[in-house]
Protein backbone atom coordinates (compact mmCIF):
# COMPACT_ATOMS: atom_id res chain seq x y z
CA UNK A 1 0.00 0.00 0.00
CA UNK A 2 2.82 2.27 1.01
CA UNK A 3 4.56 1.34 -2.62
CA UNK A 4 1.57 2.15 -4.36
CA UNK A 5 1.06 5.61 -2.24
CA UNK A 6 5.05 6.55 -3.15
CA UNK A 7 4.47 5.71 -6.70
CA UNK A 8 1.68 8.12 -6.88
CA UNK A 9 2.99 11.15 -5.30
CA UNK A 10 5.81 10.84 -7.89
CA UNK A 11 3.49 11.24 -10.99
CA UNK A 12 2.23 14.47 -11.84
CA UNK A 13 -0.88 16.24 -9.81
CA UNK A 14 -2.99 15.90 -12.31
CA UNK A 15 -2.13 12.31 -13.76
CA UNK A 16 -4.58 10.65 -11.08
CA UNK A 17 -7.54 13.01 -11.64
CA UNK A 18 -7.67 12.58 -15.41
CA UNK A 19 -7.34 8.98 -14.88
CA UNK A 20 -10.40 8.46 -12.50
CA UNK A 21 -12.30 11.07 -15.37
CA UNK A 22 -11.10 8.20 -17.49
CA UNK A 23 -12.66 5.71 -15.46
CA UNK A 24 -15.78 7.40 -15.04
CA UNK A 25 -16.35 8.00 -18.60
CA UNK A 26 -16.05 4.54 -19.35
CA UNK A 27 -18.48 3.08 -16.85
CA UNK A 28 -20.73 5.50 -17.96
CA UNK A 29 -20.09 4.49 -21.81
CA UNK A 30 -20.22 0.69 -21.02
CA UNK A 31 -23.67 1.61 -18.50
CA UNK A 32 -24.89 3.53 -21.74
CA UNK A 33 -24.57 0.71 -24.39
CA UNK A 34 -26.10 -1.90 -21.96
CA UNK A 35 -29.35 0.25 -21.05
CA UNK A 36 -29.32 1.38 -24.63
CA UNK A 37 -29.13 -2.24 -26.03
CA UNK A 38 -32.13 -3.29 -23.60
CA UNK A 39 -34.48 -0.41 -24.40
CA UNK A 40 -33.62 -1.15 -27.90
CA UNK A 41 -34.79 -4.81 -27.81
CA UNK A 42 -37.96 -3.51 -26.11
CA UNK A 43 -38.76 -0.62 -28.50
CA UNK A 44 -38.22 -3.22 -31.31
CA UNK A 45 -41.07 -5.18 -29.86
CA UNK A 46 -43.38 -1.95 -29.22
CA UNK A 47 -46.07 -0.96 -31.62
CA UNK A 48 -45.26 2.72 -30.78
CA UNK A 49 -42.79 4.47 -33.40
CA UNK A 50 -41.28 7.36 -30.95
CA UNK A 51 -39.15 5.31 -28.70
CA UNK A 52 -37.38 3.63 -31.23
CA UNK A 53 -36.95 7.53 -32.99
CA UNK A 54 -36.35 8.82 -29.42
CA UNK A 55 -33.39 5.82 -28.96
CA UNK A 56 -32.12 7.10 -32.06
CA UNK A 57 -32.01 10.80 -31.29
CA UNK A 58 -30.00 9.94 -28.22
CA UNK A 59 -27.17 8.09 -29.81
CA UNK A 60 -25.02 11.05 -30.50
CA UNK A 61 -26.01 13.37 -27.70
CA UNK A 62 -25.33 11.03 -25.00
CA UNK A 63 -21.62 10.41 -26.10
CA UNK A 64 -21.56 14.71 -25.41
CA UNK A 65 -23.54 14.62 -22.28
CA UNK A 66 -21.46 12.22 -20.51
CA UNK A 67 -17.94 13.31 -21.62
CA UNK A 68 -19.28 16.32 -19.80
CA UNK A 69 -20.01 14.66 -16.95
CA UNK A 70 -16.79 13.85 -17.36
CA UNK A 71 -15.41 17.38 -17.21
CA UNK A 72 -17.82 18.57 -14.77
CA UNK A 73 -16.03 15.71 -12.35
CA UNK A 74 -12.79 16.76 -13.43
CA UNK A 75 -13.46 20.31 -12.43
CA UNK A 76 -15.09 18.91 -8.66
CA UNK A 77 -11.90 17.52 -7.99
CA UNK A 78 -8.82 18.54 -5.69
CA UNK A 79 -6.01 19.46 -7.93
CA UNK A 80 -2.70 20.98 -6.40
CA UNK A 81 -1.57 22.29 -9.75
CA UNK A 82 -2.84 25.88 -9.96
CA UNK A 83 -2.39 26.12 -13.49
CA UNK A 84 -4.18 22.66 -14.63
CA UNK A 85 -7.15 23.90 -12.15
CA UNK A 86 -7.23 27.10 -14.42
CA UNK A 87 -6.92 25.13 -17.44
CA UNK A 88 -9.87 22.77 -16.40
CA UNK A 89 -11.75 25.80 -15.49
CA UNK A 90 -11.54 27.73 -18.41
CA UNK A 91 -12.50 24.23 -20.41
CA UNK A 92 -16.09 23.58 -18.72
CA UNK A 93 -16.49 27.26 -19.38
CA UNK A 94 -16.32 27.06 -23.22
CA UNK A 95 -16.17 23.73 -24.04
CA UNK A 96 -19.53 22.18 -21.68
CA UNK A 97 -21.82 24.87 -23.20
CA UNK A 98 -20.31 24.03 -26.78
CA UNK A 99 -20.82 20.17 -26.35
CA UNK A 100 -24.85 20.49 -24.41
CA UNK A 101 -25.63 22.69 -27.38
CA UNK A 102 -24.56 20.94 -29.95
CA UNK A 103 -25.99 17.29 -28.13
CA UNK A 104 -29.70 19.35 -28.16
CA UNK A 105 -28.64 20.41 -32.07
CA UNK A 106 -28.23 17.07 -33.18
CA UNK A 107 -31.10 15.73 -31.11
CA UNK A 108 -33.83 17.84 -32.29
CA UNK A 109 -32.38 17.15 -36.09
CA UNK A 110 -32.60 13.56 -35.91
CA UNK A 111 -36.32 13.53 -34.25
CA UNK A 112 -37.39 16.20 -36.58
CA UNK A 113 -35.82 14.18 -39.60
CA UNK A 114 -36.89 10.59 -38.04
CA UNK A 115 -40.79 12.32 -37.67
CA UNK A 116 -40.75 13.64 -41.66
CA UNK A 117 -39.49 10.02 -42.63
CA UNK A 118 -41.89 8.36 -40.65
CA UNK A 119 -45.06 10.68 -41.79
CA UNK A 120 -44.04 11.11 -45.53
CA UNK A 121 -44.68 6.87 -46.03
CA UNK A 122 -48.43 8.46 -45.36
CA UNK A 123 -49.00 11.71 -46.79
CA UNK A 124 -48.52 11.73 -50.41
CA UNK A 125 -47.81 15.57 -50.58
CA UNK A 126 -44.71 14.94 -47.63
CA UNK A 127 -43.34 12.40 -49.58
CA UNK A 128 -42.65 14.52 -52.46
CA UNK A 129 -41.67 17.75 -50.23
CA UNK A 130 -39.40 15.67 -47.81
CA UNK A 131 -36.22 16.81 -49.37
CA UNK A 132 -37.33 20.74 -49.05
CA UNK A 133 -38.80 19.64 -45.76
CA UNK A 134 -36.08 18.25 -44.48
CA UNK A 135 -33.26 20.97 -46.00
CA UNK A 136 -35.51 24.17 -44.25
CA UNK A 137 -36.04 22.31 -40.77
CA UNK A 138 -32.17 21.09 -40.71
CA UNK A 139 -31.33 24.68 -41.70
CA UNK A 140 -33.88 26.01 -39.06
CA UNK A 141 -32.19 24.01 -36.18
CA UNK A 142 -28.65 24.42 -37.11
CA UNK A 143 -29.25 28.17 -37.70
CA UNK A 144 -31.50 28.31 -34.14
CA UNK A 145 -28.43 26.27 -32.76
CA UNK A 146 -25.86 28.96 -33.53
CA UNK A 147 -27.62 31.55 -32.31
CA UNK A 148 -28.15 29.75 -29.12
CA UNK A 149 -24.58 28.95 -28.70
CA UNK A 150 -23.35 32.49 -29.51
CA UNK A 151 -25.31 33.81 -27.01
CA UNK A 152 -24.33 30.83 -24.12
CA UNK A 153 -20.64 32.15 -24.83
CA UNK A 154 -21.58 35.75 -24.20
CA UNK A 155 -21.24 37.08 -28.17
CA UNK A 156 -24.18 39.55 -28.83
CA UNK A 157 -26.42 38.35 -31.02
CA UNK A 158 -27.99 41.25 -31.80
CA UNK A 159 -25.75 43.20 -34.72
CA UNK A 160 -25.42 40.17 -35.58
CA UNK A 161 -29.30 39.48 -36.84
CA UNK A 162 -28.95 43.38 -37.73
CA UNK A 163 -26.17 42.63 -40.38
CA UNK A 164 -27.52 39.49 -41.61
CA UNK A 165 -30.38 41.50 -42.32
CA UNK A 166 -28.54 44.14 -44.60
CA UNK A 167 -26.18 41.02 -46.08
CA UNK A 168 -28.97 38.83 -46.87
CA UNK A 169 -30.32 41.56 -49.73
CA UNK A 170 -27.10 41.03 -51.18
CA UNK A 171 -26.61 37.58 -50.87
CA UNK A 172 -30.68 37.60 -52.08
CA UNK A 173 -29.14 39.41 -54.88
CA UNK A 174 -25.98 36.92 -55.79
CA UNK A 175 -27.82 34.03 -55.09
CA UNK A 176 -30.88 35.02 -57.73
CA UNK A 177 -30.62 32.10 -59.63
CA UNK A 178 -30.73 29.27 -57.09
CA UNK A 179 -33.45 31.22 -55.00
CA UNK A 180 -35.32 30.61 -57.93
CA UNK A 181 -35.14 27.02 -58.58
CA UNK A 182 -36.03 26.78 -54.73
CA UNK A 183 -39.12 28.37 -54.94
CA UNK A 184 -40.12 26.92 -58.06
CA UNK A 185 -39.17 23.34 -56.46
CA UNK A 186 -41.45 24.53 -53.70
CA UNK A 187 -44.24 25.85 -56.24
CA UNK A 188 -44.18 22.40 -57.43
CA UNK A 189 -44.89 20.86 -54.12
CA UNK A 190 -47.84 23.63 -53.59
CA UNK A 191 -49.51 23.12 -56.57
CA UNK A 192 -48.59 19.26 -57.19
CA UNK A 193 -48.35 19.07 -61.21
CA UNK A 194 -45.78 16.01 -60.40
CA UNK A 195 -45.26 13.54 -57.56
CA UNK A 196 -42.21 11.43 -56.53
CA UNK A 197 -43.14 8.19 -58.38
CA UNK A 198 -45.29 9.58 -61.23
CA UNK A 199 -44.24 8.74 -65.01
CA UNK A 200 -44.31 11.71 -67.10
CA UNK A 201 -43.32 13.03 -70.32
CA UNK A 202 -41.54 16.24 -70.83
CA UNK A 203 -41.76 18.83 -73.92
CA UNK A 204 -38.48 18.24 -74.77
CA UNK A 205 -40.12 14.36 -75.54
CA UNK A 206 -38.21 12.80 -72.78
CA UNK A 207 -39.83 10.18 -70.45
CA UNK A 208 -39.45 8.92 -66.88
CA UNK A 209 -40.47 8.49 -63.45
CA UNK A 210 -39.96 11.47 -61.08
CA UNK A 211 -37.31 10.29 -58.62
CA UNK A 212 -36.73 12.79 -56.38
CA UNK A 213 -37.60 16.68 -56.09
CA UNK A 214 -35.14 18.29 -54.90
CA UNK A 215 -34.51 22.06 -53.62
CA UNK A 216 -32.76 23.31 -56.57
CA UNK A 217 -33.22 20.45 -59.47
CA UNK A 218 -36.04 17.62 -60.10
CA UNK A 219 -34.39 13.72 -60.60
CA UNK A 220 -36.70 11.70 -63.81
CA UNK A 221 -35.30 8.64 -64.34
CA UNK A 222 -35.81 7.25 -67.97
CA UNK A 223 -36.75 4.33 -69.00
CA UNK A 224 -33.35 3.20 -70.53
CA UNK A 225 -32.16 3.68 -66.63
CA UNK A 226 -30.63 7.57 -67.38
CA UNK A 227 -31.31 10.29 -65.09
CA UNK A 228 -32.84 13.42 -66.28
CA UNK A 229 -31.90 16.68 -63.68
CA UNK A 230 -34.05 19.86 -64.68
CA UNK A 231 -33.88 22.92 -62.77
CA UNK A 232 -36.96 23.63 -61.55
CA UNK A 233 -37.26 26.92 -62.18
CA UNK A 234 -37.09 25.00 -66.22
CA UNK A 235 -39.43 22.42 -65.31
CA UNK A 236 -42.40 25.02 -63.76
CA UNK A 237 -42.35 26.70 -67.22
CA UNK A 238 -42.26 23.67 -69.11
CA UNK A 239 -45.74 21.53 -70.29
CA UNK A 240 -45.45 18.27 -69.06
CA UNK A 241 -47.69 15.43 -69.87
CA UNK A 242 -48.29 13.11 -66.50
CA UNK A 243 -49.04 9.62 -66.79
CA UNK A 244 -50.17 9.31 -63.20
CA UNK A 245 -52.64 12.12 -62.81
CA UNK A 246 -55.66 11.73 -62.16
CA UNK A 247 -55.08 7.87 -62.06
CA UNK A 248 -52.44 5.67 -63.63
CA UNK A 249 -55.05 3.27 -65.40
CA UNK A 250 -54.59 4.69 -68.75
CA UNK A 251 -56.51 3.72 -72.34
CA UNK A 252 -54.39 1.56 -74.68
CA UNK A 253 -55.57 1.92 -78.34
CA UNK A 254 -54.48 -1.03 -80.95
CA UNK A 255 -54.98 0.03 -84.65
CA UNK A 256 -56.09 -3.27 -86.69
CA UNK A 257 -57.22 -3.55 -90.49
CA UNK A 258 -59.32 -6.32 -92.01
CA UNK A 259 -60.18 -7.25 -95.54
CA UNK A 260 -63.08 -4.97 -97.50
CA UNK A 261 -64.99 -8.56 -97.95
CA UNK A 262 -64.98 -9.37 -94.16
CA UNK A 263 -68.33 -9.35 -92.01
CA UNK A 264 -67.50 -6.29 -89.85
CA UNK A 265 -70.34 -7.10 -87.30
CA UNK A 266 -68.28 -10.77 -86.63
CA UNK A 267 -64.95 -8.94 -87.00
CA UNK A 268 -66.64 -6.62 -83.68
CA UNK A 269 -67.58 -9.50 -82.02
CA UNK A 270 -64.06 -11.63 -82.25
CA UNK A 271 -62.48 -8.42 -81.19
CA UNK A 272 -64.55 -7.70 -78.08
CA UNK A 273 -64.71 -11.62 -76.78
CA UNK A 274 -60.49 -11.64 -77.10
CA UNK A 275 -60.22 -8.05 -75.91
CA UNK A 276 -62.93 -9.27 -72.40
CA UNK A 277 -60.90 -12.72 -72.33
CA UNK A 278 -57.23 -10.19 -72.45
CA UNK A 279 -58.31 -7.73 -69.71
CA UNK A 280 -59.55 -10.59 -67.21
CA UNK A 281 -56.84 -12.98 -67.85
CA UNK A 282 -53.32 -10.79 -68.47
CA UNK A 283 -51.79 -9.46 -65.01
CA UNK A 284 -51.51 -5.44 -66.25
CA UNK A 285 -55.15 -5.86 -67.62
CA UNK A 286 -58.05 -4.01 -65.98
CA UNK A 287 -60.70 -6.13 -65.63
CA UNK A 288 -63.85 -4.37 -64.83
CA UNK A 289 -63.17 -2.44 -68.31
CA UNK A 290 -65.22 -2.76 -71.31
CA UNK A 291 -63.39 -2.47 -74.49
CA UNK A 292 -64.57 -0.30 -77.14
CA UNK A 293 -63.93 -0.73 -81.31
CA UNK A 294 -64.32 2.26 -83.14
CA UNK A 295 -63.97 1.36 -87.37
CA UNK A 296 -62.79 4.69 -88.82
CA UNK A 297 -61.14 4.58 -92.02
CA UNK A 298 -61.79 2.88 -95.80
CA UNK A 299 -57.78 2.90 -96.14
CA UNK A 300 -56.72 1.55 -99.69
CA UNK A 301 -56.25 -1.70 -98.70
CA UNK A 302 -58.30 -2.77 -95.48
CA UNK A 303 -61.07 -1.08 -93.33
CA UNK A 304 -59.36 0.14 -89.87
CA UNK A 305 -60.44 0.48 -86.72
CA UNK A 306 -59.17 1.08 -83.31
CA UNK A 307 -59.21 -0.88 -80.08
CA UNK A 308 -59.70 0.06 -76.61
CA UNK A 309 -57.94 -1.52 -73.73
CA UNK A 310 -57.00 -0.23 -70.25
CA UNK A 311 -53.92 -0.76 -68.63
CA UNK A 312 -52.87 -0.54 -64.99
CA UNK A 313 -49.98 2.31 -65.62
CA UNK A 314 -48.35 3.24 -68.62
CA UNK A 315 -45.98 1.13 -68.86
CA UNK A 316 -48.10 -1.78 -68.97
CA UNK A 317 -49.29 -1.15 -72.25
CA UNK A 318 -46.11 -2.59 -74.22
CA UNK A 319 -47.03 -6.01 -73.10
CA UNK A 320 -50.92 -5.53 -73.53
CA UNK A 321 -50.70 -4.44 -76.78
CA UNK A 322 -48.00 -7.37 -77.63
CA UNK A 323 -50.34 -10.05 -76.07
CA UNK A 324 -53.39 -8.97 -77.89
CA UNK A 325 -51.71 -8.52 -81.21
CA UNK A 326 -50.95 -12.07 -80.75
CA UNK A 327 -54.26 -13.30 -79.65
CA UNK A 328 -56.04 -11.70 -82.57
CA UNK A 329 -53.24 -12.90 -84.97
CA UNK A 330 -54.57 -16.12 -83.77
CA UNK A 331 -58.10 -16.11 -83.45
CA UNK A 332 -58.11 -14.48 -86.94
CA UNK A 333 -56.84 -17.74 -88.41
CA UNK A 334 -59.33 -19.92 -86.53
CA UNK A 335 -62.18 -17.41 -87.62
CA UNK A 336 -61.07 -16.65 -91.44
CA UNK A 337 -60.74 -13.18 -90.93
CA UNK A 338 -58.23 -11.86 -93.40
CA UNK A 339 -55.52 -8.93 -92.77
CA UNK A 340 -54.79 -7.79 -96.27
CA UNK A 341 -51.33 -7.14 -97.66
CA UNK A 342 -51.19 -3.86 -99.44
CA UNK A 343 -52.99 -3.83 -103.07
CA UNK A 344 -51.99 -1.52 -105.66
CA UNK A 345 -53.67 -2.14 -109.22
CA UNK A 346 -52.33 -1.29 -112.68
CA UNK A 347 -54.85 0.01 -115.07
CA UNK A 348 -52.30 -0.48 -117.96
CA UNK A 349 -55.07 0.84 -120.85
CA UNK A 350 -55.21 4.21 -118.68
CA UNK A 351 -51.23 4.60 -119.21
CA UNK A 352 -50.81 3.19 -123.02
CA UNK A 353 -49.66 6.35 -124.91
CA UNK A 354 -52.73 7.47 -127.45
CA UNK A 355 -51.03 8.61 -131.30
CA UNK A 356 -53.91 10.37 -133.63
CA UNK A 357 -53.67 9.75 -137.21
CA UNK A 358 -53.18 12.87 -139.06
CA UNK A 359 -54.42 12.98 -142.09
CA UNK A 360 -52.78 14.74 -145.45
Amino acid sequence: MNDIRAFTELLPSWVMPVVIVLVVIGALLLIKRLVLTRLNRLASTSPYFYDSLLLNALKIPLYMLIFCIGLFVLERMPAKDSEFSKMIEGSTLYVMPILLVIAAVFFFDRMISGMINHYSHKSSVLYSSRPIVKGISRSFVFGIGILVLLGTLGISITPLVASLGIGSLAVALALQPTLENFFSGVQLLVDRPIRVGDFVELDSGEQGFVEKIGWRSTWIKTLPNNTVIMPNSVLSESKIINYFYPSKIMSVPVEVGVHYDSDLDHVETVVLEEAKRLMQEHEFGVPTHDAVVFFHTFDNSSINFTVILKGQEFFHQFFLRAAYIKRLHKRFKQEGIVIPYPIRAINTEQEQPRFENKSN
